[in-house]
């Protein structure tokens, strides 16, 4: 006999009812049914360092990391991440305490999220916001308060945070301020002195940051990435995120890093012990060699990426998109409004029919999801060539 189920009650819990599948699996999934280019889930389609890729090799080879590797991950990495801060950043962590290795950033962001947060806590987001953030809050079981960057008078200028709707989203029920910076989808940089308020901010109140950076090494032009844990009273209160997959092109390993005060890793550790436990084994020896590397890779991967920027944002201008500025990670946001569009949802299902272009809808990374129709996300991260055909391909619209 077969049992039945009861139907009163949805499989999936309320926290998260609100969430489907990604729209990054949706409009790759369009992207293969229709042969189109994919400029919208932010992935390279080329690897990283061929000495990078070896080190993998030689490390599953002499069987280091086939196994489960240390909780807190490999002391090579470990002491690499750490090394890392102080040359680029002047910050000191101890490698046995204050640093702890993850599968990628996204399981960073859930680990801080659920092992920080009580039921009813309040976190306070930059939206529009990488859409793992709304999930992991929701699992928390805290409310998650979005602050808007919005488009600069100027259009071309990008998008800014206003200080003072920062400052007044926080309440007494305020736990902590999740900050991203490079902003993923705005490319929006922020400065040294919208930094420092945000420190002030979080000292006076009394506030834990969690600030995920895993494009710091994606800035372009005059802008410049400064970590929070930098400024006064912020190294104690801070939790750094950081990742290897955008900064070395290899997002398929999901080798991330948090770093931290001892009482806060030990923290997150506690939540993420339960999660993946542990990942990437040969992989963690390969990143540690990569974050070695000197800094003319650095120079020249920014370089690099600056100039498929610069290919892309011609191209959309040249279509008609209004393109706004990209101080950092690897994203355009445009407005399609002078196509006389409005519905970035419809634009982007239409699109690879229209053209052979896939993009994202920044509405998804919106609470108030008419504030971000009519924006669209495109990513970069790709051959030059290849934007080259999707920018011809996209002014024929």
């Amino acid at each position: 006999m077969t049992r039945m189920t009861s139907t009163a009650r949805p499989y999936l819990n309320r926290r998260l009812a609100e969430f489907g599948t990604t729209i990054f699996a949706e409009m790759s999934a369009l992207a293969v049914r229709t042969g189109s280019i994919n400029l919208g889930q932010g992935f390279p389609d080329t690897d990283g360092p061929e000495e990078v890729r070896e080190a993998a090799v030689r490390a599953l080879r002499d069987g280091r990391g086939n196994q489960y590797p240390p909780g807190p991950g490999i002391p090579e990495l470990r002491s690499a991440i750490a090394e890392h801060q102080l040359r680029r950043y002047g910050l000191t962590y101890d490698p046995d305490t204050e640093v702890l290795v993850t599968a990628g950033a996204t399981e960073a962001i859930a680990a801080c999220l659920l092992a920080l947060l009580e039921p009813g806590d309040e976190v306070i987001a930059l939206e529009p916001y990488y859409d793992s953030y709304a999930a992991s809050i929701a699992m928390a079981g805290g409310r998650r308060v979005p602050v808007t960057l919005r488009p600069h008078t100027d259009g071309g200028a990008g998008f800014r945070l206003d200080l003072d709707e920062l400052r007044a989203a926080v309440t007494d029920r305020t736990r902590l301020l999740l900050i991203n910076t490079p902003h993923n989808p705005t490319g929006t940089v922020l400065t040294r002195a919208e930094l420092a308020a945000i420190a002030e901010l979080a000292v006076d109140r009394d506030l834990l940051v969690v600030t995920d950076e895993v494009y710091e090494h994606l800035v372009f032009d005059d802008a410049e990435h400064v970590p929070l844990a930098t400024f006064p009273g912020m190294r104690e209160r801070t939790v750094t995120i950081g990742s290897a997959g955008k900064t070395f092109s290899f997002t398929g390993w999901k080798v991330g890093w948090v770093t931290a005060s001892p009482g806060l890793v030990t923290a997150v550790r506690s939540a993420k012990q339960f999660l993946t436990y542990v990942s990437s084994g040969p992989f963690q020896y390969a990143v540690a060699e990569a974050l070695a590397l000197p800094d003319s890779y650095f120079d020249g991967f920014r370089r690099d990426m600056r100039t498929r920027r610069d290919i892309l944002a011609e191209g959309l201008a040249q279509a008609g998109f209004e393109v706004f500025r990209t101080a950092g990670t690897y994203f355009i946001t445009t407005d399609i409004r002078p196509l006389s569009e409005k519905d970035g949802f419809a634009f982007c299902r239409a699109l690879p029919e229209r053209a052979g272009v896939v993009a994202i809808p920044n509405a998804v990374f919106y609470d108030d999801r008419e504030a971000g129709a009519p924006f669209v996300r495109f990513a970069f991260c790709k051959k030059e060539e290849v934007l080259r055909e999707a920018a011809e391909r996209l002014r024929r619209i």
